[in-house]
């Protein structure tokens, strides 16, 4: 199974680098106030992708982080439930949201 997923990750690999040497002709993109910025079609659209994939992370942080945040509190009152205390005496978790 595992030759068949890398035989994939070759052939998409293979149709990216194609499809890079494809597109080295150049391209001008007309920014604000009548700035233009020239390169290679290729070099154009992966700074575009960069971008993206920053700004994806970007977004997901909040998300991981909260989630980290509650995985703390279920394992702390786990081990409460565990040690048989009782969950009153233990000082209050920060507000997830």
């Amino acid at each position: 199974m595992k030759f068949f997923v890398w035989l994939i990750r070759i052939l998409i690999f293979i149709a990216f680098l194609v499809l890079a040497l494809a597109n080295l002709q150049e391209g001008s993109l007309n920014l604000l106030a009548g700035y233009t910025w020239s390169a290679p079609m290729i070099l154009i659209g992966l700074v575009f992708f960069v971008i993206g994939a920053l700004a994806g992370l970007l977004a997901a942080l909040p998300g991981w982080f909260r989630r980290g945040r509650e995985l703390a509190r279920l394992r702390r009152e786990l081990q409460v439930a565990r040690e048989g205390r009782d969950p009153a005496d233990l000082p209050p978790f920060p507000p997830i949201m």
